[in-house]
Parts: C-alpha cells; sequence; structure tokens
C-alpha cells in the first residue's frame, strides 16, 4: 500500500504516518512546510515516508504525485476552534476545506494510475447542533455554518466517484488524544480550578484518536468502506460527565464550570463549538463490524492521560 496524506503533520495524522509504517506502508507526506514534515518524520525513524511541498490551494507539479498511490487521506483544513470566527478567518475555515479537496480530486482525475480509494475528513458539526436529538449517518444536514462547511467539503469530496475511485468520507468527533481539545482542557483540572464549559448539558460525541486512526485504515484497506461514517466513539457523553470523569482519572474536582460569556469573549461565535453539541452514532462503522477498542469514555481519558504522563 502506497498512502498520500495531506494533514499528515496534524494531531490525528501524525499518528496515522505512525500506523501506516508500521503497517508496512509507503507514506507520501504532502505538506506546506516540508522541512518541518521532514524534521517531524526524519528518515532515520521513518524510511517509508517520503515528503513532498504543496499549496493546497493551487494547481501544481505536487499532484503528479498522487499517481500510483493505492489512497489518498484528506486531513487538512484551517483549524475550527483556534481563533476568534472574523468573517476573514471562518472564509479560510471553509476555502481551506473545499480547495484542498477539490486539488486533490483533480490529481486524482490527472493522475495516469488512478487511486482506488480516497478518504476524506468531514466532521459531526454537519448535523448542526441539539441538546434532545440522535444523529446517525442517515439524517439531515443543520443549517448553521459548519454544518455549511461540513456539506461543502464533503460534496467536492464525493466528485472523484465518479473517477471510479471509493470514497470514504469520516465525521470525526471531538478526538481525544495527548493535546488537541483535550490538552486545552487539562491545564485548568491541573490547577484545580476544572469544571464543565458553558451549561454541561451539551452532548460531546467524542472518539479516541487510535480508534479514529484505525478507522481510516479500514477504509484505506476494506473495500467495502463506501460512504459516510460518523468517526465517534458508541457511548456519547454530556459535557458535565466528560468533566466529571475527567477529574476523577487526573484526581482533581471538577467544580468550577467555564461560563458560556467567557469563551464568547475569547471565540465569539466560533465559542458554538464548545458550547453546543450533538449526540452522534456511528451506526454505518458498527453495521461494517468495526470493533472499538475505546467504547467508553473512562477508559479512554485513562490511556491518554497516561500517554501524557510518558
Amino acid at each position: 500500500m502506497k498512502v498520500a496524506i495531506a494533514g499528515a503533520t496534524g494531531f490525528v495524522g501524525s499518528r496515522l504516518v505512525d500506523r501506516l509504517q508500521q503497517d508496512g506502508a509507503e507514506i507520501l507526506v504532502l505538506s506546506r512546510r516540508p522541512e518541518k514534515a521532514r524534521r517531524l518524520f526524519p528518515n532515520s525513524a521513518f524510511p517509508k515516508v517520503s515528503v513532498v511541498g504543496y499549496d493546497p490551494m493551487q494547481s501544481g507539479e505536487w499532484q503528479e504525485s498522487i499517481s500510483g498511490c493505492t489512497g489518498v487521506v484528506n486531513l487538512a483544513g484551517t483549524p475550527i476552534a483556534d481563533n476568534r470566527w472574523t468573517p476573514e478567518y471562518k472564509q479560510s475555515i471553509l476555502e481551506s476545506r473545499r480547495v484542498t479537496t477539490a486539488k486533490l480530486a483533480e490529481a486524482i482525475e490527472r493522475a495516469a494510475d488512478k487511486p482506488s480509494v480516497f478518504v476524506n475528513a468531514s466532521a459531526v458539526g454537519y448535523y448542526g447542533t441539539s441538546e434532545t436529538a440522535t444523529f446517525d449517518e442517515s439524517s439531515q444536514p443543520g443549517n448553521d455554518f459548519l454544518a455549511q462547511v461540513c456539506q461543502t467539503w464533503e460534496a467536492e469530496a464525493q466528485k472523484v466517484k465518479a473517477l471510479g475511485t471509493r470514497v470514504a468520507v469520516l465525521r470525526f468527533g471531538i478526538v481525544l488524544g495527548p493535546g488537541g481539545a483535550l490538552g486545552k482542557m487539562l491545564t485548568p483540572f491541573r490547577l484545580f480550578v476544572g469544571g464543565p464549559i458553558g451549561s454541561g448539558r451539551q452532548w460531546v460525541s467524542w472518539v479516541h484518536r487510535d480508534d479514529v486512526v484505525r478507522l481510516i485504515v479500514e477504509a484505506l484497506s476494506n473495500p467495502s468502506f463506501s460512504g459516510v461514517y460518523n468517526a465517534t466513539a458508541p457511548n456519547p457523553v454530556r459535557m458535565n460527565t466528560l468533566c466529571q470523569v475527567l477529574g476523577e482519572v487526573m484526581g482533581r474536582p471538577s467544580w468550577l464550570p467555564v461560563p458560556e460569556f467567557a469563551l464568547e469573549l475569547l471565540l465569539g461565535e466560533g465559542a458554538m463549538v464548545v458550547l453546543k453539541g450533538q449526540q452522534v452514532l456511528p451506526k454505518q462503522a458498527l453495521a461494517e463490524g468495526f470493533e472499538y477498542r475505546y467504547p467508553t469514555v473512562k477508559p479512554a481519558l485513562e490511556e491518554v492521560l497516561a500517554e501524557f504522563d510518558r
């Protein structure tokens, strides 16, 4: 197997590279900053990794490298909750996903030896937000900004089907691992001032990072994986529960809630990513027989915290 990955230096992508190399695959890392990628994946430790510099917003010679790859994985995009949602930042969130996906699809179309599978990330934001509804892959999309982003993102990926390439779209939940959203939550807990964010009643559709990586590998290697899959654990929890369990695992209290206005001051409209949620179930992955290593949140948090301490 030879796999091209856009977004390989990120939180999920870097673990995916580790896993694919362990499996004996060749990995082509597409990076806007190739020198950074080569430092992250030095040849001495990653002999099966090659790095190609690319501009994900432009067609170019980099697209030629897709020919001969077995699969392409697209994890690229401007971070959702790292900055205040100005009109310019919202445009970057949308366009970084739409255009990168379109340019990868263009590369697949031009390839003399086309990849057999295209695995494209999306997000559970597709469904909009709700404290009461339960969503699976058959549910209708929401109508807020993130739902519109996800619909546009997925539509670009699905165009590849017309080329004879299998498409698997994975709608990510909140990914738990040493970094990411959980990494930002740990500091207040370590200082004994941790607690739920906002009302605490919002649903958190989470997934352990290793299960996300295993889902991607399954999508790459299993021909029956086609269509849309919720990359979430089968047991979502409310924010109150997540923070209570996190406090238990860390041996810290979970008593000081973070008020909504504080996040809104920091992130503006982007605060909705944390303050509102959705209960999303991985119906399709379970139907395919995928077995989660971390189906419930406490063992997942215990493993992540142990990895932080290693």
